[in-house]
């Protein structure tokens, strides 16, 4: 779609505004792709988005013009004057919330519905209803703010801050200087479908295994001498991937061992290692990380229909599920969350039904329920494979919320991804006194997460300022492996950051 910016009245170029033009064009027309032709878009033909930006003595305001499939509507939204005159960075924000509500505005009367999310774009929702009640908002202004401003519908704002509520209990008990801990171990045994994350699949990538657990363990003890050095701890940590318990025993049980001895982990409140497949999950893995204390794993099915996994390139049965649940009920003990996908090739509502009750029998304590994304990157994109009928993925989610209500879970943390089906939301259950600190801590960016291994992003968090840095290891493992001077560099600049934190 063609996208033409007024060019008079901008505090400046207006080139800098196509990021949030871009994110709610991608939110209303997912098909469309943004087009800036050098001369304004025919808008008596064809189709195409005009922005403007005009400025009175009391107010200014973003108007948006679109036209498609021969209909044109415009939106308009309005902010005081003086704000042009604030700081760069504030009349950004300020401007690019204007164009997105205009846009918004404009869009949906061509789509002749509302969106669950209404003009929100970002990843983390529930960020605002959390400053909101840091501030000292109630929940129930939280939510009609979320209404009332953004127009997100009244279900997703309730979810929204409850999932903030949530936030806010984790964020009281939280230490100044704690930083919460990843560790990435990038192979899967096949790749998934609609996986689009760092890793690689085992087989093809045997010879970089063990390498790689040492570069880990070198990593891991560069870490925990620059952080007790500065007097610092790991409130929770993660370890993810990929998936880690491809690893085998003893290479977990190495990795585990560097992390307490030479993490500072006396402060650390919980330990969750992603087991994920349960064609990784043996009786003698399961044993390693009960000897090391870990809180909680996850066994992700995704779905519990054979015909499914099969479409999306499992070399696991739903049998094999329940046998890994089973064994991992009498060799590990602790937390279990599970993993389900709304949305997938091949798979019903009535399928997703079938798969919610056998996952309830099996009663993990935790059960995230994922909206099917078209990640790039992923088999699914590059073969050309759509998204599914959101009416469809909409019906799964409330079937889910339904049921896990009905169960005793409630929501704790939530977030969204691109080309998601039905611009909808991944949400994460709990039963009572279970939640996730890390998921928390990693998707509200509450505090601070020092990423070791490969294609892990460290966020560095200074809460008073809103501030994040981020410092990227090394995508893929190889490059991790040969790029240990950056790998350091880096780890030393986190502490050092963190460290002038809790001062």
């Amino acid at each position: 779609m063609n996208i033409w910016f007024a060019e008079h009245n901008w505090p400046w170029n207006p080139d800098r505004y196509r990021f949030p033009t871009e994110q709610i064009l991608l939110t209303l027309f997912p098909g469309e792709k943004p087009q800036y032709p050098e001369t304004p878009p025919d808008m008596e033909g064809g189709q195409g988005v005009l922005i403007g930006l005009s400025r009175g003595r009391a107010k200014a305001s973003v108007s948006v013009l679109v036209k498609r499939g021969g209909r044109l509507r415009n939106g308009m939204a309005s902010f005081p004057a003086d704000r042009l005159d604030e700081p760069e960075e504030q009349v950004y924000h300020t401007v690019s919330h204007a164009l997105k509500q205009a846009f918004y505005q404009a869009g949906t009367a061509l789509l002749g519905y509302e969106l669950p999310w209404g003009s929100l774009t970002g990843v983390r929702p529930v960020k605002l209803p959390t400053r909101a009640m840091l501030a000292g908002k109630t929940a129930r202004q939280a939510q009609r703010e979320l209404e009332k401003e953004y127009r997100v519908s009244a279900p997703r704002a309730a979810l929204a801050v409850e999932c903030a509520r949530a936030a806010l209990s984790v964020n009281s008990g939280l230490a100044r200087g704690g930083m919460a801990l990843y560790l990435g171990v990038p192979f899967c045994p096949t790749r998934c479908a609609y996986c689009s994350f760092i890793s690689a699949d085992v087989k093809g990538s045997l010879a970089l295994v063990e390498p790689y657990v040492d570069a880990l363990c070198r990593e891991i003890e560069l870490a925990g001498t620059l952080l007790r050095a500065r007097g610092l701890g790991v409130s929770c940590a993660y370890m993810g991937g990929g998936t880690p318990t491809t690893l085998s025993a003893a290479q977990l049980h190495r990795v585990l061992s560097a992390v307490e001895e030479f993490l500072p982990m006396e402060g650390c409140a919980e330990f969750t290692v992603e087991a994920g497949r349960p064609d990784t999950i043996t009786a003698d893995k399961l044993d390693v990380l009960r000897f090391h204390n870990i809180h909680r794993i996850s066994i992700n099915p995704q779905t519990m229909e054979d015909h499914v996994l099969q479409a999306m390139g499992r070399a696991h049965t739903a049998a094999q599920i329940g046998e890994a649940m089973a064994l991992a009920g009498e060799r590990f003990g602790g937390l279990v969350n599970m993993d389900l996908i709304a949305g997938l090739p091949a798979d019903s509502l009535e399928g997703f039904g079938r798969t919610l009750e056998r996952v309830l029998a099996m009663g993990p304590e935790n059960i995230t329920v994922h909206t099917l994304s078209l990640k790039k990157g992923s088999r699914m994109t590059e073969q050309g494979g759509g998204l599914p009928d959101p009416a469809s993925v909409e019906a799964m989610l409330a079937l889910a919320a339904e049921r896990l209500r009905g169960a005793g879970y409630a929501p704790y943390y939530l977030y969204r991804q691109k080309y998601m089906s039905g611009s909808f939301e991944n949400v994460g259950w709990a039963k009572p006194g279970t939640a996730c600190a890390y998921n928390i801590v990693m998707m509200e960016e509450l505090q601070s997460v020092l990423s070791l291994g490969a294609g892990g992003i460290t966020k560095l968090v200074d809460p008073d300022k809103r501030k994040i840095v981020r410092l990227n290891n090394p995508k893929y493992a190889k490059e991790y492996l040969d790029r240990w001077e950056d790998v350091a560099a880096d780890k030393r600049a986190a502490a050092d950051f963190q460290a002038g934190l809790s001062r």
